[in-house]
Parts: structure tokens; sequence; C-alpha cells
């Protein structure tokens, strides 16, 4: 647990959601702001930034691959060490497991008073890796997609929703900054919800690990071997167990679970109900809740820092098993003969 804050307590009123009228565009106008790192969060929030009238300069290592691109994009570039200096709000928007050497080295003895450091995901403030000084005032605003969707809405005059939180106010006007920041990035063209460190970074560690990329790819997969072991087509197999859920995933989400119940036909909503609960049982919720208690804990994020600075040689182990994996063979091949699977293809 960090400096800062402890867990929260369960919400028992609904949360604060600001809009682009709450922010003041002016407060991060009037700042000069280094972004480091420049992969898809980064790049989609400085070229945001720069076209909503904000002094932007791009901090990334010298052998950077990713220097060409921010050059070719217009930014001036240095080292986070040299942006650093010149800002006074710098956003971390480098890899989690990079984010500690970082501050460390370049970042933390040019955080004079007064200055802001922001970020997108609270884990090392949150979990003790990183600990500003008392005189800064430390943010977190954190678009809820990927950097690419965050900046094709933005051109398009609309935004993605957004997590704000503060960590520390120095200055007694962090929270200020911030929202003009979400403002700036067009995140408070969709909404802005009010959270802190500890909040964003569980939950969203939490969804990661029990959903989005644990639970729905194992679940995949298992669906997947159990269709092929019967005897199935494999190619059959994918499209039942794979393909179809990115149109059940985009029912959910423009009306929840009962549009996905009404937009489905009452065998498939019957079966479901009846299965899910098969499925997902009390072992499930025991396994749920050691994991989140290994999150609060501080034990992944231990972890996770341990096998960062050891060179990743496990995940990528792990990768590597991943791809050998029948349901990704089926996919890349079943996606080559028909193109319409792809969504980059328009499917």
């Amino acid at each position: 647990m960090s400096k800062f804050e402890q867990a929260p307590e369960p919400a028992s009123a609904p949360a604060t959601i600001h809009f682009a009228d709450a922010a003041d565009p002016a407060l991060i106008r009037a700042r000069r702001v280094a972004v480091v790192g420049y992969g898809a969060q980064g790049r989609a929030q400085a070229l945001n930034l720069r076209d909503s009238g904000v002094a932007v300069r791009v901090g990334l290592a010298s052998g950077s691959a990713s220097r060409a691109g921010a050059a070719a994009d217009g930014f001036a570039v240095g080292t986070a060490a040299e942006v650093a200096a010149w800002a006074d709000v710098i956003v971390l928007l480098a890899p989690d497991g990079a984010q500690p050497r970082i501050y460390a080295d370049e970042i933390a003895p040019r955080l004079a008073p007064g200055k802001a450091l922001g970020c997108a995901h609270g884990f090392n403030v949150h979990f003790g890796a990183i600990v500003p000084p008392a005189g800064v005032d430390v943010v977190l605003v954190a678009p809820k997609g990927p950097g690419k969707h965050l900046r094709d809405l933005y051109v398009g005059g609309g935004g993605l929703p957004a997590l704000l939180a503060v960590a520390q106010d120095a200055t007694g006007h962090a929270r200020a900054l911030a929202l003009s920041y979400a403002w700036a990035i067009g995140c408070a063209r969709a909404g802005v919800i009010e959270t802190t460190f500890a909040e964003e970074t569980e939950t969203d560690l939490f969804g990661e690990q029990a959903v989005l990329c644990g639970g729905v790819m194992a679940v995949v997969k298992a669906a997947f071997e159990t269709l092929v072991a019967a005897g199935y087509q494999p190619e059959v197999a994918y499209i039942e167990c794979l393909h179809e859920l990115r149109l059940t995933v985009d029912l959910m989400c423009r009306g929840g679970m009962t549009q996905l119940g009404e937009s489905i036909s009452d065998t498939a909503e019957w079966g479901g109900l009846r299965a899910g609960p098969r499925l997902v049982n009390g072992t499930t919720h025991i396994e749920l809740t050691r994991l989140l208690g290994e999150i609060r804990s501080g034990k992944f994020a231990r972890e996770w820092l341990a096998e960062c600075a050891a060179g990743q040689s496990q995940l990528e182990r792990m990768r590597a098993i991943e791809r050998l994996h029948p349901v990704e063979e089926v996919g890349r091949r079943l996606r080559a003969r028909l193109p319409l699977l792809n969504p980059a293809e328009g499917g």
C-alpha cells in the first residue's frame, strides 16, 4: 500500500462524473507538458494535447525506436531527463515495469515544488515503486480504452471515458489540473469518473486478470479444446467460441446483460442462464477472492516488478506457449480465408 492512501471502502453513493463544462482549459494550456513514452497511449495523448493548444514535448531514451515516429509527428523529442527539466507537468506513459527506473534516474531529480506528476495507471505510485516528493501534485487520468481509439474519437469530435484521481495535492489545484488535462485529451467529452489511486489500480488489475485477459482467454481456450476433442471441426469451434464473443461483448456494452438477453434467441438465453452458474460457481469465487487479495496486498505487484527486473523471461515463455495454442493457429488460418472475420477488414 502506498503512503498516500488505503484501499477504499465499497461505494455507498453514485460515482461523481464530470464533463467538459466542468473543466478549465486554461489550466493545462498554461503548463508545459512532458509525455514520457510514445507507445499507443503516449502518442495519442501527446497529439490530443497539442491539438487542444497545449505545449508538449516527448521524452524517450536516446536509442528508442519511437524517436523517429515522434519527430515525424512534429514533436520536440529529448530524453526523459531533458523534457522533465523543461516541463512543469510530467506524464509517465512508459510501460509499468520501466517506470520506476525512468522516474528514479531521470525525473525525480527534476521534480521541483509546484510541478505535477501524472500517469494513466496508478500501479507504481499506489504500490510504492514511485514515491514523489511532498511538494509535487500527483494525479491520474486513465482513459478507458486503447490509444488508437482515444485518438480516433478525439479527431472525430468525441472522446473516451476516463478515471481521475489525486494522490497528492501539494498546490491545492491538483484536481482542477487533472480535469483540465482530461479535457485536453478529449476524455471530458465522454465523462470523467472520480476515483482513487487504490481503486483504479486494484480494479484495473483485477478486471484484467479475472475477466478481460485471464478469465476470457482461459474459457475460450477450454471451450475450443472441448469441442475439438469431441470431434468437431476446429474452424467451427473457433467461430462459436471466439469470433462470436466480439458480438456478445458489443451487445453487453451497448445495453448491459439485459440487452444481450433481449437480442439473442430464447434458446441461447435459457442455455446460458442454466450453464453460467455451473461454470462460475463457489470454487470460482474463492479463486477470484484470492486473486483480489494478491493484488491488494501488493504480492502481484512485487512479482511483476521482479519479472521486469529479470528481463521478462517468464513472460516471453508464456507468450510463446500461447502463440502455439491450436485456437491461435486455426484463427490465423481462418481469418486469412475469411477476411470479414478480421475487424480491420470491416468485419
